[in-house]
Order: structure tokens, then sequence, then C-alpha cells
């Protein structure tokens, strides 16, 4: 009856063990996350094409260096020449009708290029495909 009971005791304890450690590794990975999350910010990104809106993205994009052409290449197809977009999923400026990329950071029409401006958390990137004048 003793060994019964030594051999009882002894699994208890390494179930407990093992309860606590797998619980408390939980806890470090949810935390991890957690820093992952914080690492990370959302911008907010339209595409308008016509007076009106044709795609409206969330993008995450790391906290610390991100620009404009940061989270706009992470959502949709972008290329560019010398820093200027010439062409946003597929949609093509055209130099010789003056119909060119624009873009606003929340509301505000943009004083640098997209590659040069950074980005904060929840802000609102508007691209436009416009005739300008």
């Amino acid at each position: 009856m003793k060994k019964n009971k030594n051999k009882l005791s002894i699994i208890f304890v390494v179930v407990a063990f093992f309860t606590f450690t797998l619980a408390g590794c939980q806890n470090n990975q949810s935390g991890s996350k957690n820093a992952k999350n914080d690492n990370q910010i959302a911008v907010t990104y339209t595409l308008k094409d016509n007076k009106k809106d044709v795609s409206n993205k969330t993008v995450k994009v790391p906290k610390k260096k991100s620009t404009v052409m940061t989270g706009l290449k992470k959502a949709w197809k972008v290329q560019s020449t010398k820093g200027f977009i010439t062409s946003i999923d597929g949609k093509k400026q055209n130099p010789k009708k003056k119909v060119y990329w624009t873009y606003t950071l929340n509301g505000k029409l943009a004083k640098k290029g997209a590659e040069q401006q950074k980005v904060n958390n929840k802000d609102k990137v508007k691209f436009t495909l416009a005739k300008m004048k």
C-alpha cells in the first residue's frame, strides 16, 4: 500500500510540474504576440480613379521606418520610376494626357515622395489617379 502511495505522489508531482510548465510557456507565447503587435501600426489606404473610390485597405506595417510606399507595396502591385509612382494595381498614369498618381496624407496634399513620407498609426493615405492642370 505504501508503494502505491509513493507512486501516486510521484505521478501527482510530475503532472503538476508539467501542467505549470506548459501554462508558463503559453503565457510567454501570448506575450510575444502582443510584443509583435506593439511593433506594428495600421494605415488605411484608398485608391481613387475618376472621382470614385476604387479600393480601400487597412495595412499593418512595421512601426519604425515605414513610409507611404511600404504599405502601398504590401497591399497592391506598384511600379515606379525615379521615385514617381507610375502604376498601382495595373492602373497606369498617362503623361501624354497629363494623368498622374498623387496622394494625400490625412487629407493634406503630400509634400514628400511616397518613399520618403513616414506614416503613423491610423494614418489615412488616399491615392488619386487624375488629370493635372
